[in-house]
């Protein structure tokens, strides 16, 4: 649809239509572009900032990008909302889980904009203001080959991303899922039922290397209401985002592999006995939304952020500033649900 609209030529126009809006917040209308953008993926929508004239203009946009919901959101988003929102409540007309959905966007649509607010007023010493200005190209019938063309780029680049980041990280983490090896001897001696996979499974998952690392990094995601498992799905998102929904498939394979859906079921909250032990509680799936509304986590987003400025200190500005807005947002969130429910 971008594609489209940029061969009609109405992109131009929206920047000029939403420039009065965008200047409340410090920015011009080019920069809505760039934003927009952003909601399919951070990387192009920071790399159409080379459009923006001001030096300025382009930090405070840059910043602000990776705080738009992008798709590399929207398979954590629906995981986690199927969770925590009945598929049969309803508000009004509307249902419930569609109404959480766009209230996420709406979110980091928002906080973009206060965030390059904030960064336009802060980087005063990149660049004095320029006034806007842009030639209005006519309207036209956009070339089929360049959509296509448009289209197959992003397309690439999200392949490129499942050939390479998302399966090497998916690999490796089955191989943390999975190691150290335990002979019978030592899970017998441990008191396991050898006879029985889940409790074998069981035993392999709490005394694997993935194990120890979520436990090594639980002082920080412990106030979140995190567990070991949830802090290794958080830490292999870095990666990119997607690999969450894999790491809590793997981790529900290891609970049950003869079951996974019924074990990831298992782990969240209902009603009744043995709750507060669910792994997935409402203040728990609504903090880990929080958090993945604010926190960079894209390591291709902050390595285009490092070419794109020239250094790695305004990415890691950045990586800094957005992980402690999703540690403080998702710690609010966290403490209000749980004292709702």
């Amino acid at each position: 649809m971008i594609s489209l609209l940029e061969g009609v030529g109405y992109m131009s126009r929206a920047a000029v239509i939403m420039d009065r809006l965008m200047a409340r917040f410090g920015l011009e209308g080019r920069a809505f572009v760039s934003l927009l953008s952003s909601v399919a993926c951070a990387i192009p929508g920071i790399m159409a900032t080379r459009t923006l004239p001001s030096a300025r203009d382009r930090l405070a946009t840059m910043m602000a990008a990776p705080l738009m919901t992008c798709s590399a959101r929207l398979p954590v988003f629906v995981l986690l909302i199927s969770m925590l929102v009945s598929p049969d409540a309803r508000i009004g007309p509307v249902g419930a889980q569609g109404m959480a959905l766009f209230g996420l966007y709406l979110l980091g649509g928002l906080s973009s904009l206060l965030a390059a607010a904030v960064f336009k007023k802060v980087t005063r010493g990149h660049g004095k203001p320029l006034p806007f200005y842009m030639e209005m190209p006519p309207y036209r019938v956009p070339s089929l080959r360049g959509v296509l063309f448009a289209v197959w780029d992003a397309c690439r680049s999200f392949l490129r991303k499942v050939t390479h980041i998302i399966l090497t990280t998916t690999v490796l983490l089955f191989l943390l899922l999975n190691l150290p090896t335990r002979d019978t001897g030592q899970m017998q001696a441990a008191g396991v039922d050898v006879a029985d996979p889940a409790a074998v499974s069981a035993y392999v998952l709490d005394n694997s290397y993935a194990a120890d690392i979520g436990r090594a990094v639980s002082p920080v995601f412990a106030p979140l209401g995190f567990d070991w498992r949830v802090n290794v799905g958080v830490l292999s998102s870095l990666a990119a985002r997607e690999v969450f929904v894999a790491t809590m498939g793997q981790v529900a394979a290891a609970e049950d592999p003869e079951n996974p859906r019924a074990a990831l079921a298992a782990m969240t909250y209902t009603e009744g006995p043995n709750e507060g032990e669910k792994l997935f509680t409402p203040p728990t799936l609504a903090a880990l939304l929080v958090f993945f509304v604010y926190a960079l986590q894209c390591m291709s987003t902050i390595g285009v952020l490092r070419r794109e400025t020239g250094g790695w200190t305004w990415p890691a500005i950045g990586f800094g500033y957005l992980f402690v807005l999703a540690w403080g947002m998702a710690l609010l969130t966290h403490t209000i649900v749980g004292a709702l429910t």
